[in-house]
């Protein structure tokens, strides 16, 4: 079937952020007197929403007060807030795939766990003039991916059926979401994950260059 709608995740899929995500957790790592992170190492630590990722990054001593990690997050939070671009780019290619599916007539979005707000300014920073149909991150009225509430809500709001979407992601988490949304799955090899990974979760095709998504449309 054609499809109508391709719902991209963000981070490791659209655009290279890991070295800023890094960077805003390492500082406010450091600035409480937690040991830092390789940057390399957040590749599997990212993905699942900022919460998560302290959740992943914190050694936390048994009996540590909860507002620890409350004060962690607003560090992050206001550091990333700062320099959420330093580093991050889109992926080559991305951008070309981007005017590509609106020259076809076929819709494009964003849908990630990332804090709405930095996703929104990312998304507009990065690709300026491209018209996304929707671009979300981590609203509080909806679970986090993979529950697939808020994908659900995107296809409503867009009018299109989930046999005429196509989600494209680079984790576990994204083909999960996926299968429970009942969308047929692409991983992208060029992301924060390994592609086996990908396979693993089912995802229903490997792109390993973004004109490669053309061809599933």
């Amino acid at each position: 079937m054609t499809k109508k709608l391709c719902i991209f995740d963000l981070d490791g899929t659209l655009i290279n952020s890991l070295y800023d995500l890094a960077d805003a957790m390492n500082h406010a790592l450091r600035k409480h007197g937690f040991p830092e992170h390789d940057r390399e190492k957040y590749r599997f630590m990212v993905g699942s929403g900022i919460s998560v990722l302290a959740d992943r990054a914190m050694v936390v001593p048994e009996g540590t007060d909860s507002e620890i990690k409350a004060s962690v997050l607003e560090d992050f939070n206001a550091y990333y807030n700062a320099h959420n671009t330093d580093f991050t780019i889109p992926y080559d290619g991305i951008p070309e795939l981007l005017d590509s599916l609106g020259e076809k007539g076929i819709a494009y979005c964003v849908l990630s766990n990332k804090p709405d707000k930095f996703t929104r300014a990312i998304t507009e920073e990065l690709f300026p003039g491209r018209k996304f149909a929707f671009v979300m991150g981590k609203r509080d009225e909806f679970p986090r991916k993979p529950d697939p509430t808020s994908v659900n809500a995107v296809m409503q709001a867009a009018g299109v059926t989930a046999e005429e979407c196509l989600y494209i992601g680079d984790s576990n988490i994204d083909m999960q979401t996926a299968e429970n949304a009942g969308i047929e799955s692409v991983g992208v090899s060029w992301g924060f994950r390994p592609v086996q990974e990908l396979i693993d979760s089912g995802a229903d095709h490997i792109a390993d260059k973004p004109s490669d998504i053309l061809k599933l449309v």
